[in-house]
């Protein structure tokens, strides 16, 4: 199951993990939506978000210029597709981000620097280029610079600044909306039908580390597809011609098999091995519908 998810290893936060009210708000909109891609337009086709949090100690209150340090590192296969800077709000004046190409020396050289994003106001600053930078020379991070036109307000210490990276693990596919499931009166109980499933992830002790959600429905497939097949059955041409010859011919070809024929994903917020939290949705986690192939 780890390797379905993507992880080398279980996870084993070494202390109780700290979730940025942005991975909160986005895991609740993957739930409304139902949709594979995370839902912002920042995000592009990413099924995957991460949050790094800085790590140059508290930002003090009263100054114009701050440095925000962030280790980044994403896994080789997937594919940046976004990366935003969120801040305070509330405050007032220009803001600036800067790339830092070069550290300065002091007394000696100014630090080389990029301007990557402007704002009015500190909702969010859009970093791709940074990022994208740091990934392909990582020795060369040094981190943003943030400047301000106006000189910072308390709520800067209220609300740390956090770096979030959108990517694209390549595995999503075309996600088909969820049908409604039509019911069919059946006299007997053993027909090809969905079954409820429901993966505790308390019981597989992985509550420590999946912070959402506590557990979902899987469901699963079983029944008999006897011959004729109905039209209920979500049956392939194919199934309806092997169905026949099994009837006329037991021996010579297997009965149709009760399979998934719709699948869709899930959402699990969890704290990664690097105790840093992630959004990601994975494909094909739990039955929609069910029909003999």
């Amino acid at each position: 199951l780890l390797q379905l998810l993507g992880m080398p290893r279980r996870p084993r936060p070494r202390s109780a993990p700290v979730i940025p009210k942005h991975m909160t708000d986005l895991y609740q909109q993957q739930k409304q939506l139902d949709t594979a891609n995370i839902p912002l337009p920042v995000a592009g086709s990413a099924n995957t978000v991460r949050s790094f949090p800085h790590e140059n100690g508290e930002l003090k209150s009263g100054k114009k210029k701050y440095r925000l340090v962030f280790n980044v590192s994403i896994p080789q296969e997937e594919k940046i597709t976004g990366a935003e800077l969120k801040l305070w709000s509330g405050e007032e004046g220009r803001i600036l981000v800067h790339d830092i190409v070069r550290p300065g020396i002091k007394g000696k050289t100014k630090p080389i620097l990029r301007l990557v994003d402007t704002a009015e106001k500190g909702e969010s600053l859009d970093v791709m280029p940074a990022i994208e930078r740091w990934l392909s020379e990582p020795k060369h991070n040094h981190g943003l610079l943030l400047e301000l036109s106006k000189r910072s307000v308390d709520q800067v210490e209220s609300r740390e600044p956090q770096l979030f990276i959108y990517s694209d693990d390549g595995k999503n596919k075309a996600r088909v909306k969820r049908a409604a499931q039509k019911k069919h009166r059946r006299k007997e109980r053993d027909l090809c039908r969905r079954h409820p499933l429901y993966v505790d992830f308390t019981d597989v002790g992985w509550n420590d580390w999946i912070v959402a959600p506590p557990g979902y429905d899987a469901y699963y497939c079983h029944g008999d597809c006897p011959f004729p097949l109905a039209d209920h059955m979500n049956s392939t041409n194919h199934a309806i011609v092997q169905t026949l010859v099994h009837s006329v011919s037991p021996g010579a070809v297997p009965k149709a098999c009760c399979v998934p024929t719709q699948l869709s994903s899930i959402s699990l917020l969890f704290v990664d091995e690097d105790s840093r939290v992630v959004l990601k949705n994975y494909q094909d986690m739990a039955v929609n519908g069910c029909g003999c192939r």
